[in-house]
């Protein structure tokens, strides 16, 4: 096993991928740095890679929008520190990451050396946000339940519904997870009942108010 570092960059614009490549180069200790152009890619990687040390997502990419991505690869790899990096950074939008299981947001207007900050103090094991920014509370109270809502979700609750949003069967998530289709059901009758909701179809139109479309197959 080789010493160091291990990330996961995903973002679908090749030169931001390269920048923040340069910039964990120049912490130190890197032993690999694995890119994702689009969130099938990213979810790939993060499943291939069980040793990964941190996941630097973008929240805008092929196959994810908005904070469902976040969600999605919270329930895929719970342990793993995950910051998002968005040109999308207004105080709600930091806020809503955090609050549901980001421990850093990245501002891609940031410079080379804000990056390697964050990424350091995450490593450390603190939460890193963009210095000088309000991040208030959360005015809208429809999106402040759904949060503690998703919040109260077992990690493999939140898989489940990452993959119920791209539109898979139960037997499609029975067959990715390993589970049977019996399990499955169980977990969406305990997602439907933790999010308050009455059908799959509601549990996604839901997710896709917490600041992005459902997720959407790539293929």
């Amino acid at each position: 096993m080789p010493a160091g570092y291990s990330f996961v960059i995903a973002d679908d614009h090749p030169l931001f991928r390269g920048a923040l490549r340069e910039a964990l180069a120049g912490i130190g200790n890197v032993a690999a740095i694995h890119e994702a152009g689009d969130f099938e890619s990213a979810k790939a990687l993060v499943v291939a890679n069980e040793d990964v040390d941190l996941v630097l997502l973008d929240l805008s990419m092929p196959g994810a929008s908005g904070l469902s991505g976040l969600i999605a690869l919270r329930g895929i790899h719970p342990t793993v520190p995950l910051i998002v990096v968005s040109a999308r950074d207004d105080p709600a939008t930091i806020r809503r990451a955090l609050d549901l299981g980001a421990s850093g947001f990245i501002s891609k207007s940031a410079s080379m050396e804000e990056i390697r900050g964050a990424v350091q103090s995450v490593l450390a094991g603190d939460i890193a946000a963009p210095v000088g920014v309000d991040l208030g509370v959360e005015r809208d109270p429809e999106i402040s339940d759904l949060i503690k809502r998703l919040q109260a979700l077992t990690p493999q609750q939140t898989r489940v519904l990452g993959m119920l949003a791209e539109g898979l069967l139960n037997k499609q998530i029975a067959y990715e997870l390993g589970v049977s289709e019996a399990t499955i059901k169980a977990h969406v009758s305990a997602i439907l009942q933790k999010l308050g909701v009455d059908s799959r179809t509601q549990a996604v139109i839901l997710l896709s108010k917490i600041g992005g479309d459902p997720l959407q197959p790539t293929s």
